[in-house]
């Protein structure tokens, strides 16, 4: 029997990178360098990473995602999000080696009110979603195999995410003011991963081409995603989620008021079906620990 496949995952620790991980582990050999191995803000770093591994995939699941920060740090969001996806489709298309990489609803201004398609024109608003448009740019500017993501909303069991922030605050307050012009859809990270897994399965020798959207079928509000989370919440302690709009709840970076995203392009190459967000939610429930619920 042949061994498996070599894949590099870049954020492995991360959201979306960790269920790779889980799903893609026992059919491929991957190598997940920790984190103060690789540093993102060094191109020669990378490129080591890439050399040792010799990887025929690279997914990149690492990204500077701090939205507001970004606005006083845009050289570091830049860095991340720009030049080292970069370096990585550069070093991947030396090796033949097909790459992943995974954008953002940020790179739209939010004024389209239809499903925004991959051919609609990007006009981010901050400094985030310039810096995850320009990486997109340069991993296909690099000219070798690639297939970039472009999801909405992610969160998961585990890591820094709406649901879990939502959980927290449902078992401490009696009331919570969420935001409600603001439209997309909720999407977990073993939804991406899982779209992640159809890419590489389907394409690890050949091109699979390009740009692609993929969230959770169906739109909410953050409001309307905050009332969903808590029907599910047996003892909150909260009893009211209050809407409020954007400009009640300023921020540093200003936020696309329409993500919603069509991703019946990248349902039809892969065969990957594509589900509500309800749905995925019930299943990212499902793997809470009961101790995380409220």
């Amino acid at each position: 029997m042949s061994a498996p496949r070599r894949l590099l995952l870049f954020g492995a620790s991360g959201q979306v990178g960790g269920e790779v991980m889980r799903l893609m582990k026992d059919a491929w050999d991957i190598r997940a360098p920790a984190e103060d191995a690789v540093n993102f803000l060094k191109p020669d770093s990378l490129r080591a990473a890439v050399r040792d591994a010799d990887p025929a995939v690279i997914v990149n699941a690492a990204a500077y995602t701090a939205v507001d920060r970004a606005e006083s740090e845009p050289d570091t969001a830049h860095a991340v999000n720009a030049v080292a996806p970069g370096i990585l489709a550069q070093e991947a298309a030396r090796r033949g080696a097909l790459l992943v990489h995974y954008s953002t609803d940020y790179v739209f201004d939010g004024n389209l009110r239809r499903p925004y398609k991959e051919t609609d024109a990007p006009r981010p608003l901050s400094a985030y979603g310039r810096s995850k448009l320009e990486g997109e740019r340069l991993v296909v500017a690099a000219g070798g195999r690639h297939v970039i993501l472009r999801t909405s909303w992610v969160y998961g069991p585990g890591g820094a995410n709406f649901l879990l922030t939502m959980l927290r605050r449902f078992r401490e307050a009696d009331s919570v003011r969420v935001v409600n012009d603001q439209r997309g859809a909720p999407t977990s990270s073993t939804y991406v991963a899982e779209a992640t897994k159809k890419v590489i399965e389907a394409s690890p020798d050949r091109s699979g081409g390009g740009l692609y959207h993929v969230t959770a079928a169906g739109e909410t509000t953050w409001h309307g995603f905050a009332i969903a989370i808590l029907k599910k919440c047996a003892r909150a302690r909260c009893k009211e989620v209050v809407p409020i709009r954007t400009s009640e709840y300023p921020t540093p970076a200003r936020r696309p008021a329409w993500s919603v995203l069509d991703s019946s392009r990248f349902a039809r190459r892969f065969g990957f079906t594509l589900r509500p967000w309800e749905a995925l939610l019930d299943d990212v429930w499902a793997r809470l620990p009961q101790g995380v619920r409220c």
